[in-house]
């Protein structure tokens, strides 16, 4: 019986054989993109209430959202700090949020693990309207109606752009998983 090189095999899989994920690639790309996603309202008009949502925090849920176990429940203890360092939000308001939306959404995991895309989006949409909120109440606002109206569009901007950051942790998810050749 003959035995094929699998780099001479003709199908598109001969060459994915004898390949291992990068650890480097799987742990970093995760963490990283939450951090780079709570850097970008900052290079964006900076107005006296914001418009851009909290993109860190919608890619936090999208992370954990997609794949449960990947960031520990405690990764919205570093990530909020982070977030808190240039958010301009009050030190420590992150970091107690996205603590308790970590452990809410790893509750929601245990409780109901067969979601599908609605219900997840339906999830999302409430974690980030009782994040803008009560960051409005850390921060020292009132919840007046004014208010409420003034943070209406960051609120509806961040419901609406789940799904297209959902989207981009799935592509980034399969950049993470992507194989590199294995030296051997």
């Amino acid at each position: 019986m003959e035995r094929l090189n699998p780099r001479s095999r003709s199908d598109p899989y001969g060459r994915r054989i004898n390949r291992a994920h990068s650890p480097l690639l799987a742990n970093v790309v995760p963490w990283l993109s939450v951090m780079i996603a709570s850097l970008i309202p900052i290079f964006f008009m900076a107005t006296a209430l914001p418009l851009f949502p909290p993109l860190g925090f919608i890619m936090l849920i999208a992370w954990r959202m997609q794949r449960p176990g990947l960031l520990p429940v405690w990764a919205g203890f570093p990530l909020g700090a982070f977030d808190d360092l240039y958010s301009g939000q009050p030190f420590g308001s992150a970091i107690a949020l996205w603590s308790l939306a970590m452990i809410a959404l790893e509750m929601l995991e245990a409780r109901f693990p067969w979601r599908h895309f609605l219900i997840d989006w339906i999830t999302a949409a409430s974690l980030i309207l009782a994040y803008i909120l009560l960051a409005m109440v850390v921060s020292g606002a009132s919840l007046t109606v004014p208010m409420m109206i003034a943070g209406g569009p960051q609120m509806a901007i961040g419901i609406f752009v789940y799904p297209l950051l959902s989207r981009l942790v799935a592509r980034l998810d399969r950049f993470r998983l992507m194989r590199v050749r294995r030296v051997a």
